[in-house]
C-alpha cells in the first residue's frame, strides 16, 4: 500500500512542534536530515549529512545503480546518527520519519524506505513517503531568501525538466516538461561526448568558462514553439555532429567553445521559456530547483532578466542545490504544517520508481 494518505491532519497534531528525520537515497547521493516545524512559523533545518557516490561512479562514467544500493546501506546509518548528534536530538525526540519514495533508482530508493520504515518502527513513530521533485521544489524555503506563493518553478534535476505553476504546498499545475532528453541529460551526453569526467554537466561547466559561446551555432529546440515545453536529444545530436567535423583530435580551444556553445543553446532555452511561462501566468517570481539550478551562467542569465523585467528569482542555497535530505525533511515539513498528509504507523512500505509530481498535488 502507498504510505502517502491526503487526508487532513487533527487540529492537535497541528498545535505541537514536531522533528522531522528525512531519509534521502533517490540516485547517488546518501542524504539525512533534520527540521523542525513550529505552527505559525517556517519550518527549521537542524541538521544535514550527506554523502556523494561520484568517486565510486565516476569509474564506470555514470551511475551504476546496484553499486548505488550498496553504497547506500552502509552509509545510512552513521549518517543519520551524525545528523542527530549534529543537531543534539536524540531517537526519542524525532517525532515523524520521512523518507524519498520516489520518483528514483528502485534499488536505492528501496534502502532509504526500509530505513525509514525499521526506525519508526523500533521507536514507535509515524513515517511519512515523500515526492523526490516536490522535495526540490520547496528546497528554496531553506535559502535566506525564501520564495513567497505564488510563483513559478522551474525544475530541472537529472532527467526531469519542468515548468510548474505553484500556488501553495501541494497546488501544483504542469505547464511544460521535456518531451525526450532533460537540460541535466543533454549537459552530461554532451561532456561525455567531449571526453569530459562524471559528472559531466559541472565539467562542461567548467570547460565552457575558457571558451565562445557563440563559436558554433547550435539549435534551440522548441524555442519558438507557442508550448512550454522543452526537447533536449537534438541538442545533443548536434553537439555529436559538430564534434566529427573537427576531426579526430580536435584542440583543447575547439572543445571550450563547443562546450560553451553547447552551455549557451541549453540556458537559453531555459531562461526564454521560463519567461514565457512568467508572462503566460502572469506572475511575477520564478523559483530555480535541482541540480542544473547551479549552473552560474544560468544564475547569471536569469538574474538580469529578472533586473529588466522586475521579477524576483529565487534559488536553493548551492550546497542544497543536489539531492539531499533536507529537502526531503523540508517537503515532510511543510506538507505536515499544511494539514495535507497524515504520517502512518503501518510500516509495510513501496516506493514509486516513476511517479509524477502531480500526482500528490492537494
Amino acid at each position: 500500500m502507498s504510505l502517502i494518505d491526503s487526508r487532513p491532519l487533527t487540529n492537535a497534531t497541528l498545535e505541537k512542534a514536531t522533528t522531522v528525520l528525512a531519509f534521502e537515497s533517490s540516485c547517488d547521493e546518501t542524504g539525512v536530515a533534520l527540521v523542525r516545524v513550529e505552527p505559525g512559523r517556517a519550518p527549521r533545518l537542524l541538521a544535514h549529512a550527506l554523502h556523494s557516490q561520484i568517486a565510486m561512479h565516476r569509474e564506470y562514467g555514470g551511475v551504476v545503480p546496484e553499486l548505488a544500493s550498496r553504497d547506500h546501506v552502509r552509509r545510512v546509518v552513521p549518517l543519520a546518527r551524525q545528523a542527530c548528534a549534529e543537531a543534539g536530538v536524540s531517537w526519542a525526540g524525532v517525532d515523524v520519519v520521512a523518507f524519498t519514495q520516489g520518483p528514483g533508482l528502485a534499488g536505492a530508493l528501496l534502502v532509504g524506505a526500509a530505513t525509514a520504515c525499521a526506525l519508526a518502527a523500533a521507536i514507535d513513530r509515524p513515517v511519512l513517503g515523500i515526492h523526490h521533485l516536490e522535495g526540490h521544489l520547496l528546497s528554496p524555503f531553506l535559502s535566506a531568501d525564501p520564495p513567497e506563493f505564488p510563483f513559478v518553478a522551474l525544475l530541472v534535476s537529472g532527467g526531469h525538466t519542468q515548468l510548474m505553476r505553484v500556488d501553495d504546498v501541494g497546488c501544483y499545475e504542469l505547464l511544460g516538461e521535456t518531451i525526450d532528453d532533460a537540460a541535466g541529460e543533454a549537459f552530461d551526453k554532451s561532456a561525455k561526448l567531449l571526453g569530459l569526467d562524471y559528472p559531466g554537466g559541472p565539467a562542461l561547466s567548467r570547460l565552457a568558462q575558457a571558451g565562445d559561446p557563440a563559436a558554433f551555432d547550435l539549435p534551440r529546440p522548441l524555442l519558438h514553439q507557442p508550448n512550454l515545453d522543452f526537447s533536449f536529444a537534438g541538442l545533443k545530436t548536434a553537439v555529436a555532429t559538430a564534434l566529427r567535423r573537427l576531426g579526430p583530435q580536435p584542440s583543447a580551444g575547439q572543445c571550450a567553445d563547443l562546450a560553451a556553445s553547447t552551455q549557451a543553446a541549453i540556458v537559453e532555452v531555459l531562461v526564454r521559456k521560463s519567461a514565457k511561462a512568467l508572462q503566460h501566468t502572469g506572475l511575477r517570481r520564478l523559483v530555480v530547483a535541482g541540480g542544473v539550478g547551479a549552473n552560474r551562467h544560468l544564475r547569471e542569465q536569469l538574474d538580469a532578466l529578472a533586473q529588466r523585467r522586475g521579477w524576483r528569482v529565487h534559488y536553493p542555497e548551492l550546497h542544497l542545490c543536489t539531492d539531499n535530505g533536507a529537502m526531503i525533511a523540508l517537503a515532510a515539513g511543510m506538507r505536515l504544517a499544511a494539514g495535507l498528509c497524515q504520517p502512518l504507523r503501518h510500516y509495510a512500505f513501496d516506493v514509486k520508481p516513476r511517479w509524477a509530481l502531480a500526482e500528490v498535488a492537494a
